[in-house]
């Protein structure tokens, strides 16, 4: 039972890591401090997808499995829901390669915003970034 737990907490950390590679650049907007973190995430998740690697959880998750005397990901709800999304029958390589792309293209069009909307805060007359910008002689 443990390790079926375990598997089960696996599979959703699986999940949430594939979520945060795709729309974690969202937290860029609040804190742009998670580039940090989110930068590397991204790329990971593109080069396993580019590459046609097997992420280094999938193995963990089935030798959890194994271990809890459950054969492959049937039954249950983080089996029967989660599972299908992070691993669809019908991934090829090709299909890999366009979500690789996918997640890059996200990801820039998100930072490509937070970057506008820095750029403008900055901008706006009034503003402590321009008053400061403007004290200390810079135009």
């Amino acid at each position: 039972m443990a390790y079926r737990l375990l598997a089960d907490i696996v599979t959703v950390l699986h999940l949430a890591f594939v979520a945060f590679v795709l729309l974690g650049g969202f937290l860029v907007l609040r804190w742009r401090g998670s580039i940090w973190i989110h930068g590397p995430a991204v790329l990971w998740g593109a080069l396993v997808e580019w590459a046609g690697w097997v992420c280094p959880l999938t193995p963990l998750e089935n030798w959890l499995c194994l271990k809890g005397h459950v054969r492959g990901y049937a039954g249950g709800f983080v089996e029967h829901y989660l599972v299908p999304v992070l691993y669809p029958e019908a991934l090829t390589p090709g299909i890999q390669v366009a979500l690789g792309g996918l997640v890059i293209a996200v990801n820039l069009m998100v930072y490509g915003y937070a970057l506008r909307v820095r750029r403008r805060r900055v901008r706006v007359p009034g503003s402590s970034a321009e008053a400061e910008r403007l004290s200390s002689g810079r135009t």
